[in-house]
């Protein structure tokens, strides 16, 4: 997979597209993906590359967590619900209702969402694992096909696919 960086941004070519990875020495800051890469050339920095290869073991097999320095950057609230999200095991699904449960605020569901829309770390901090009560899927940064796709990587050692 060819890595490059533009414009301070590392990109690199994955299995859901183009990894667009924002960070610097006090941690990745923004995980995003793109439909089109983008040619450049510069120099990448070493805290991007380890990035890059945690995620290509993410891709590449069932890696249980992603361990790296984060800076993500949102309200004391978004933080909260996103340091909950990180405790949510691979391949375990959670609703916006038992997360608001575990933060403590059965009526903080509103909030909840609004800040799962505000991940931009949305690989590495699992918010694909938030469904509806129902068991539905419910909305995703990186579209429903992406989150189909990673919740079917995340579980294919356990089962066929789950959607």
């Amino acid at each position: 997979m060819k890595i490059q960086k533009i414009n301070g941004h590392l990109l690199y070519r994955n299995p859901l597209g183009v990894a667009k990875i924002t960070g610097d020495k006090n941690g990745i800051s923004a995980v995003s993906i793109l439909d089109n890469q983008i040619p450049s050339t510069a120099k990448i920095p070493e805290s991007l590359l380890d990035c890059v290869t945690q995620l290509k073991a993410c891709f590449n097999t069932a890696l249980k967590s992603i361990g790296l320095p984060l800076n993500p950057k949102g309200s004391r609230l978004q933080k909260k619900v996103w340091h909950e999200l990180q405790k949510t095991p691979v391949a375990i699904t959670v609703s916006y209702l038992n997360l608001s449960r575990q933060l403590g605020d059965v009526k903080a569901i509103p909030a909840v969402a609004r800040a799962n829309e505000k991940n931009s770390l949305w690989i590495i901090v699992p918010y694909l694992r938030v469904i509806g009560s129902d068991e539905s899927l419910t909305d995703y940064a990186g579209g429903l096909h992406r989150k189909v796709w990673l919740l079917n990587h995340q579980h294919k050692y356990k089962q066929q696919t789950l959607f």
